[in-house]
């Protein structure tokens, strides 16, 4: 592909000496730059490849992209942009010859909620027959199956990928005549913007809560970059149960408005019945529907996440009945207060969950009350992320040792971080005089919980969800709660057999 082509599909004018140029390949990496590649400078947080101009020429970039304040390099092939992050993802959609023409999209956002949001939208419309595809925390599908294209950076868990891959996969599904792709978008997606050249059909809020402050500073910047997504959708649907959601509503518009027992909204759910884990029902009211609606998912959090997936598979011409026999069919999300299978005989119930923001713990903790029976006990065991927001450490612990019965603070991915440091920062919240204990070594934690569980017990292991691995440092290791789980309940049944 010559440079003028892949810069005027981008939208980027191709200065005159360098139209006839070949570019083989687009980089951002400069270990990554070879002969007659487009490498494309950017500005990080902990370095500025600005700084490798000349580098990179040498070692045989056929053209440079760089900011338009970059001074200097007038004897270089440079293309400047007003800023390079658009511009890469403008440029790399080009590369793979515009896949986001072909396509439509369902954009989700939010703190909380998105991969089940996501999930249950996704299965409404494969249900009623339309060829979708689904980006997010969770992994890519397909229309004909999951897409196994990952990031070069192990470490890397993007729920959103970065434009080298979401391109990429976007020209697969393209391909695979998709109609409709639902994406989890990001806050950082927005900010770092990855879906430059991407337009909504729908935008959906699911809420905001504090998390990601460790990049966005504080939640004023938080919600605008939130925001952002709905500049780029021709139409909306909000929960407007959580305050920014109002906010958002009121700022936007026309906007499909989303609440429980709100007779004002367009779309609202009354009558709600909870049926322990195996799920809820709820009637559903609109304008032009009614509809009572059955789920195998429990948490009373699937009344919302359910309610905005509904309102926008309504809006986009699924009949009713359709909606209703799909709804009755989704079995949950990896991840998502997820039981681990310990067989008819278990006299405990053990649940994985990706709850790793006050908020979603609070809820998934509140939501489990509700199936504990009276005199059983709910423990919660639980670790906060390393080089993430550290504000949220101390509100976790004060929220899960407030709420459970038994509090096991542990490890989760504390990359760098040393994870005594974490923890005495989330002690910093617990309240001594509940019950709790501390165990660094999260394989250690669980079988501790499993091993010492009294009968009846329901234990929410908290914060890694679908994640089948641990990040120590600079390590991916293998890591399998379930698994983990289900050894340690062996071991507890052989202990009790030899018991007597």
């Amino acid at each position: 592909m010559t440079l003028f082509s892949l810069l005027s599909d981008s939208g980027i004018e191709c200065p005159d000496g360098l139209l006839n140029i070949e570019i083989s390949k687009i980089v951002t990496d400069s270990k990554d730059v070879s002969d007659g590649c487009l490498f494309i400078c950017i500005r990080g947080t902990r370095f500025d490849s600005h700084s490798l101009i000349r580098e990179v020429v040498r070692r045989g970039a056929a053209a440079v992209v760089v900011d338009a304040d970059a001074s200097g390099f007038s004897d270089l092939p440079i293309i400047r942009v007003e800023n390079t992050r658009s511009a890469m993802a403008k440029l790399y959609a080009a590369f793979y010859k515009n896949p986001q023409r072909r396509l439509k999209f369902i954009g989700v956002t939010g703190t909380n909620g998105k991969t089940t949001t996501s999930k249950i939208l996704y299965e409404i419309l494969k249900f009623s027959g339309v060829r979708v595809g689904l980006i997010g925390t969770v992994g890519c599908v397909s229309a004909s199956g999951r897409l196994d294209i990952r990031s070069g950076n192990k470490l890397a868990n993007m729920t959103t990928p970065d434009p080298c891959e979401l391109y990429k996969i976007l020209s697969v599904m393209a391909e695979d005549n998709v109609e409709y792709v639902i994406m989890e978008v990001t806050s950082h997606a927005l900010a770092l913007r990855k879906v430059e050249p991407i337009e909504f059909e729908f935008a959906l809020f699911t809420n905001l809560s504090q998390d990601h402050l460790d990049f966005h500073g504080d939640m004023e910047s938080y919600f605008e970059a939130k925001k952002a997504l709905f500049s780029k959708c021709k139409r909306a649907v909000i929960n407007c149960d959580n305050a920014y959601g109002r906010r958002l509503a009121e700022e936007i518009d026309h906007p499909l408005t989303c609440t429980r027992e709100g007779r004002c909204a367009s779309y609202s759910a009354t009558e709600i019945r909870y049926n322990g884990y195996s799920g809820l029902e709820y009637k559903l009211n609109s304008r032009g529907l009614r509809l009572r609606v059955r789920t195998q998912i429990p948490g009373s959090f699937t009344v919302m996440n359910s309610l905005m997936a509904i309102a926008c598979a309504s809006e986009l011409g699924i009949p009713a009945v359709v909606i209703k026999r799909a709804m009755m069919s989704i079995s949950g999300t990896d991840g998502r207060l997820e039981r681990v299978d310990l067989g008819r005989s278990a006299d405990l119930a053990v649940f994985i969950d990706y709850a790793h923001t006050p908020d979603a713990l609070e809820n998934l903790i509140r939501s489990a009350r509700g199936f504990t029976k009276k005199n059983n006990r709910l423990v919660v065991l639980f670790g906060c992320g390393g080089e993430r927001d550290r504000d949220k450490r101390r509100i976790m612990g004060h929220i899960a040792s407030s709420l459970a019965d038994m509090t096991i603070i542990t490890s989760d991915n504390p990359r760098g971080e040393d994870p005594d440091g974490i923890i005495c920062d989330i002690m910093r919240g617990v309240n001594k005089e509940c019950r709790h204990a501390v165990i660094p070594d999260r394989r250690e934690a669980i079988r501790f919980a499993v091993m010492n569980a009294l009968s009846g017990d329901i234990i929410l292991l908290a914060g890694k969800g679908h994640e089948s691995y641990e990040i120590v440092g600079n390590e991916k290791r293998t890591f399998s709660e379930k698994q983990i789980v289900i050894d340690a309940f062996a071991e507890r049944m052989k202990r009790m057999k030899n018991m007597g």
